[in-house]
């Protein structure tokens, strides 16, 4: 079974698709995060994100991995190495949306999550899930919040990974730049899916989030 959980950046998507897999038994496939892995990379060999040709080349040159954890988020592994906590920083976010972008490096990306999500039930969360990687998923959500509560809950993220002096003012305007670039792409840009369930989670707790998926998808 395939569960794709797509919506904009600082809804809370991970958050609930990562609980929703553990309570499902699922694995838990933070698509996200394996171009964060691939931005860091790009960012360490000095290469600049709007170097397409090259950034193609690094990315099918990249193991990226993604390894469960008995409690917790899956391990993210670049070439072997833990970058878990690396691809959280202020300089990856800055850089994933130009990087995700490009069309090709899509291609090898959405390779590598359908291979992953064809090996066993999964939960999969990102911005074209549902539209696609996984256009037939059984059960497709789009989670979305107020922009405001969408600041909120980036920057007290960043504040719980020991991240300081990023301003709210700094996360909005990162936000407002990731929406456009996410929404205007020209290669599977961030829609919701015409049979996702869409759900507002700005006055919604945690909690309450994932029992109203659980449910559907038991449905």
């Amino acid at each position: 079974m395939i569960i794709a959980v797509d919506g904009p950046a600082g809804a809370g998507k991970s958050t609930v698709a990562k609980l929703l897999a553990k309570r499902l038994g699922f694995l838990y496939i933070d698509t996200g995060a394996m171009y964060r892995a691939l931005t860091l990379k790009v960012i360490e060999n000095a290469i600049e994100p709007s170097d397409t040709e090259r950034v193609i080349e690094v990315a099918r040159s990249t193991r990226i991995e993604l390894v469960p954890t008995v409690d917790g988020p899956a391990t993210v592994l670049l070439d072997g190495r833990d970058v878990s906590r690396a691809i959280r920083e202020p300089r990856i976010t800055q850089s994933v949306s130009i990087i995700a972008k490009i069309s090709r490096v899509r291609e090898v990306m959405v390779a590598i999550q359908r291979s992953l999500g064809n090996t066993q039930s999964c939960v999969l969360d990102g911005r074209d899930i549902g539209t696609v990687v996984f256009p037939r998923a059984d059960k497709k959500f789009f989670i979305d919040a107020a922009f405001d509560e969408r600041v909120r809950r980036r920057h007290q993220d960043l504040i719980n990974l020991g991240v300081i002096g990023v301003s709210k003012d700094a996360v909005a305007a990162d936000l407002a730049n990731r929406d456009t670039i996410d929404s205007t792409r020209k290669v599977a840009p961030l829609k919701v899916a015409d049979d996702a369930l869409v759900i507002d989670t700005t006055a919604m707790t945690i909690e309450q989030v994932v029992a109203r998926m659980f449910e559907y998808t038991r449905q």
